[in-house]
């Protein structure tokens, strides 16, 4: 795969998506599978079906949404529409919202008679969390950018969304020193606390002469309550990639390791599906993106 590829590749999958008239976003990550989002994604499945409304409305497990306490988190994308985000969610109201995309007012409200009748407004009450509810009002997300909008066992959605056309950029437009002047001039800096400037690691790593080096990327945040690298691997693992093989091309490495904790077993499973899938693709191993450049991942 080279760099006209990839565009193609987000290209068709922008134009699948856009001839949905409706995305139902399911959350997917740890703490709304616990209390049911796989019930809930299952009963917005069956519905969708049962509705015959496979041609006009999508389903799609996603990461984390925010607001974890509040799972099972549900947002409903709909053309022409500002997005309904809807928290603790049960089947019983998963099927109601999708029966709502059918105009199956009357059967919606047979089926659930303690749910608000269905009008041309989202299913109101305490389901609906408010656009303006102030954990989202002033939030502008950069790193969970594509955190609860895509499914992150699809390489697809990633690219869809520009993922993996910065490492394009960055192997055909850029040499390695350009590179981490870019992210020094960029101002990015550690997340773990000292908040050293990583563009400088980066040329520190790229002027030494070693035979050997390596990419970790370390996702075992042991402090109390932190739980920034888990929703990252489980909601958006391509972007964990993109950056370790950016980061790889940087500083003349050819071997990234990623470091899980145990207990985050979700986030290694969907970092091993990326990574294969990413393999399969030519955006991970030999001559990435039909470059010179050769990274792998374990």
């Amino acid at each position: 795969m080279n760099r006209a590829d990839l565009e193609s590749m987000a290209q068709r999958e922008q134009q699948r998506q856009a001839a949905f008239r409706c995305r139902i976003l399911c959350c997917a990550s740890t703490p709304c599978l616990s209390s049911g989002g796989t019930a809930v994604f299952d009963a917005v499945n069956k519905a969708v079906t049962e509705h015959k409304l496979d041609a006009e409305v999508q389903a799609v497990a996603t990461g984390c949404m925010g607001p974890c306490s509040r799972g099972p988190m549900v947002t409903v994308q709909e053309q022409g529409k500002p997005d309904v985000i809807y928290q603790q969610v049960t089947p019983e109201t998963a099927r109601v919202i999708v029966a709502q995309q059918a105009g199956a007012q009357a059967e919606a409200q047979q089926s659930s008679p303690n749910l608000p009748a269905l009008q041309d407004e989202p299913v109101l009450g305490e389901h609906v969390l408010p656009a303006d509810a102030p954990f989202f009002a002033k939030q502008q997300k950069v790193v969970l950018a594509n955190s609860g909008l895509i499914d992150p066992e699809k390489l697809e959605d990633y690219v869809a969304r520009g993922g993996y056309m910065a490492l394009g950029y960055a192997l055909r437009e850029m040499t390695p020193e350009e590179v981490c002047k870019e992210i020094i001039v960029s101002g990015l800096r550690g997340r773990g606390g000292a908040g050293f400037p990583t563009g400088l690691k980066w040329d520190m790593v790229r002027r030494e002469g070693a035979d050997k080096k390596y990419v970790i990327a370390n996702g075992d945040e042991g402090d109390p309550g932190a739980y920034m690298d888990r929703t990252l691997m489980e909601s958006d693992p391509h972007r964990v990639l993109e950056g370790m093989a950016i980061a790889g091309y940087a500083v003349g490495a050819d071997q990234g390791f990623v470091y899980v904790r145990g207990e985050y077993p979700i986030a290694a499973k969907r970092l091993e599906r990326a990574i294969r899938a990413a393999e399969r693709r030519g955006l991970l191993g030999s001559r990435v993106l039909d470059s010179g450049f050769n990274f792998r991942v374990d």
